[in-house]
C-alpha cells in the first residue's frame, strides 16, 4: 500500500516507502536502513546494502524481556549511524517495533519499506552480504513520549474503563490460552491467556502476501468497532506486533491515542499479581 513517488526530497514521503523509493536512494548519505528481527541470522545470510540490523533479543530487550532502557536505546541508534536528521527506513520481520521506538524518543523522519525482504530480492533490488559499519553519532533523543506508551499499571486501569480498548495482536491460539509463544509451547514460569476483556485482532490480517500492508477500507474493516478517537492498547508477546497495530491505526488510519504495552505478554503473563482470562 505504498503511496510515495520517487524524490530527491526524503521528507516529502509518507510513512511507507515503496521498493523503487528506497532503491533510488541506497547511496543518499541522509537515508539509513534498519533491518528488525529476532535473530541475525536471515541478516547475516543476505541485506538490503547499508542496513544495520536491531535484534529484538539482544538490542531491544533484556534477557528478561524487559526494554533496554532508554540510554541504552540512545546508543543502539547512534552506532547505527543514525543523526539527528537522518531519514530512517526499516524492514524485515518486525519494522514497525523500530519505527514506533524512535517515534516514541522523538525521531519523526520514519518510515517502513512496504514490501517483504523476499519481495525486494525475488524482484532484482540491490542485495548484499557485506556487513555494514556505519560511522557514529552523537545523536541525542528527547525523553519518551507517553502517549504513544502503556505500562502494566495503565493495562490494568483500562480494564476497568469502557471507553479505553485492550487489542491482542496475538494469534487466537495465544489468546486462547493454548500457547505463550507464537512459536508454540508454554513458558515454565508463565501463565497462558489474554488480558481480561481484550480483544482479539491478529496481526497477521494486516498485509497482503507480498508483505505490504493491505488498502485502508480493509485494514479499517479489521477494528470496526473503533472509532478515531476511541483510547486503545495494544499488546503481544513483546511489543512487535503490537507496535504494527498501532502503526497500522495511528500512521495508517489516522486514529488518535493508541498506546503500545510493549511489555506485553512476556511480562503480564509471569508476573502472578494480575488477572489473567482464557
Amino acid at each position: 500500500m505504498s503511496t510515495d513517488t520517487p524524490t530527491t526530497d526524503t521528507r516529502t514521503v509518507g510513512p511507507l516507502v515503496g521498493a523503487d523509493w528506497l532503491a533510488a536512494h541506497l547511496d543518499d548519505p541522509g537515508v539509513r536502513v534498519v533491518e528488525v528481527d529476532v535473530s541475525g541470522a536471515a541478516h547475516d545470510e543476505g541485506h538490503i546494502p547499508g542496513a544495520v540490523l536491531w535484534n529484538i533479543y539482544t538490542d531491544i530487550k533484556d534477557p528478561d524481556y524487559a526494554f533496554v532502557g532508554s540510554a541504552a536505546f540512545a546508543e543502539l541508534v547512534q552506532r547505527s549511524g543514525i543523526d539527528a536528521d537522518s531519514t530512517v527506513v526499516f524492514y524485515g520481520y518486525a519494522p514497525a517495533f523500530g519505527y514506533w521506538l524512535l517515534r516514541l524518543f522523538g525521531h519523526r523522519d520514519v518510515h517502513i519499506l512496504d514490501t517483504s525482504r523476499d519481495t525486494w530480492q525475488a524482484a532484482g533490488h540491490p542485495w548484499s552480504a557485506e556487513p555494514s559499519t556505519p560511522a557514529p553519532t552523537t545523536h541525542r533523543l528527547v525523553p519518551a513520549d507517553p502517549t504513544l506508551r502503556a505500562s502494566l499499571a495503565d493495562v490494568m486501569t483500562a480494564i476497568d474503563r469502557p471507553d479505553e480498548t485492550i487489542i491482542d495482536v496475538r494469534s487466537p491460539l495465544e489468546y486462547a490460552g493454548e500457547r505463550f509463544w507464537p512459536s508454540g509451547g508454554m513458558h515454565p514460569d508463565g501463565v497462558a491467556g489474554h488480558v481480561p476483556g481484550a480483544v482479539n485482532s491478529p496481526a497477521d490480517g494486516y498485509l497482503d502476501d507480498d508483505g505490504s500492508f493491505r488498502d485502508p477500507a480493509a485494514l479499517a474493516g479489521l477494528f470496526p468497532d473503533l472509532g478515531p478517537d476511541d483510547p486503545a492498547i495494544t499488546y503481544c508477546t513483546i511489543g512487535a506486533r503490537a507496535s504494527t497495530a498501532w502503526f497500522v491505526l495511528t500512521e495508517l488510519l489516522g486514529h488518535n491515542g493508541v498506546r503500545v504495552y510493549d511489555g506485553s505478554w512476556a511480562e503480564w503473563g509471569l508476573d502472578s499479581s494480575v488477572p489473567v482470562e482464557v
